[in-house]
């Protein structure tokens, strides 16, 4: 029995947005065939990032928070210390995966992960995320070239929510957003990237190694 690809776990901290977007951007172009598939888990200073299909309406009031046009899919979201940002640096092609079922597979390792802790969640296919009744608690947005993914998904453990209120968040005005913390989870986000790797892992076959 084959032993399954390796995931390379990195976790640089809380890293700046801008250089971040432009290390996975380099890192998607040189890698080769034989590259092994990464897994970035960190924290972001407040930015409010906008999508390739994001409409200016949607970024209401960003008074001091700096904007960033990215190459995502998808419209504006917030990234802020307390989030837990996971990217997804992944061979989607030599994996035979699309981009529909990594969208579900991320989506299922975040309601995994709730549900661990007790927590019931939902994806909907109207609006990409995971969701806690009506509110949202996770945002995914990717890119993908040549079969390589980058960028993912963006989970909210205990961070200020009131940047999400100058925002219609994912282009949908008044949406509700939510947080672990808020749900009696009390991971912070060391803990809570930990357990989400684990369930990416184990949802999409792979072994987890922990690199510098």
């Amino acid at each position: 029995m084959s032993r399954p690809p390796p995931l390379r776990l990195r976790r640089p901290g809380r890293a700046a947005y801008e250089p971040t977007w432009r290390a996975m951007q380099d890192f998607t172009a040189e890698r080769t065939p034989d590259t092994p598939d990464q897994l970035w888990l960190l924290e972001h200073p407040p930015v409010y990032t906008l999508g390739l299909n994001a409409k200016p309406e949607h970024l209401l009031d960003p008074g001091n928070i700096p904007v960033v046009a990215i190459d995502r899919g998808g419209q504006v979201t917030y990234h802020g210390p307390g989030q837990l940002v996971a990217y997804t640096l992944f061979d989607i092609g030599r994996r035979g995966m699309g981009v529909q079922t990594l969208v579900r597979e991320l989506e299922q390792a975040v309601i995994d992960l709730l549900a661990e802790a007790g927590v019931t969640a939902r994806a909907r296919r109207d609006a990409p995320g995971v969701y806690v009744d009506d509110a949202k608690i996770a945002a995914l947005g990717l890119r993908v070239k040549r079969g390589r993914s980058y960028h993912g998904l963006a989970l909210n453990v205990d961070l200020d929510l009131e940047p999400f209120s100058r925002i219609n968040p994912c282009g949908h005005p008044g949406m509700a957003v939510t947080r672990l913390a808020d749900l009696g989870i009390g991971y912070d986000v060391e803990a809570a990237g930990t357990r989400l790797a684990r369930h990416l892992a184990e949802r999409l076959g792979y072994r987890l190694e922990t690199v510098e």
